[in-house]
């Protein structure tokens, strides 16, 4: 298995393919690689590939994901789509553990999120979990402000101010996901 970390715009037509199929989001079915590129254009994609080239397990950094909390803006790398080709292999964890080890040493504030029935995954490799607190991000639709779908933060590397910060979220101290004008 091989470790490697692409840019959006070094993908090939291949990969990116490759990565909306394991996605299986149905919006998303129809994208071509350009629009691929475009849609994803502040990410960076980390994965394991076997000996033929293959993903073997995916996971995307957003480097456009700020919240803001008590009229303060804060920017992390977002850790989202982990995805693995086959269950129960370890392609997954592997790839946690590379990704993790990758974001602290590059000292990038990454968090992440999760639903209940993921915890145990995530607790086998240390990753701290503020249980319910992804409830009180708050994203913007057409309708108004909603409540996150996930459950949990995950913390991957951030300060421990930040950390104390997310902790404290929850009924009446909510964080509010803002986008980049």
């Amino acid at each position: 298995m091989n470790y490697q970390i692409k840019k959006t715009g070094d993908l090939t037509d291949h990969e990116t393919r490759h990565i909306l199929n394991l996605w299986k989001i149905r919006e998303w079915n129809g994208m071509s690689p350009s629009d691929f590129r475009t849609f994803f254009k502040d990410s960076e994609f980390h994965f394991l590939s076997g000996s033929e080239g293959e993903i073997l397990a995916v996971i995307r950094l957003n480097f456009d994901f700020v919240l803001k909390v008590s009229g303060k803006q804060y920017s992390f790398a977002e850790a989202v789509g982990l995805v693995s080709a086959h269950e129960k292999k370890g392609y997954g964890s592997q790839l946690v553990k590379s990704f993790t080890e990758n974001v602290i040493h590059r000292n990038l504030e990454t968090i992440g999120f999760c639903f209940t029935d993921l915890r145990p995954f995530y607790h086998r490799f240390d990753i701290e979990i503020l249980e319910g607190k992804a409830k009180a991000i708050l994203e913007n639709d057409e309708t108004g402000w909603i409540s996150s779908e996930d459950d949990d933060i995950l913390i991957f590397n951030t300060s421990g101010e930040i950390v104390e910060l997310l902790r404290q979220l929850g009924p009446g101290r909510n964080a509010y996901l803002m986008t980049k004008e």
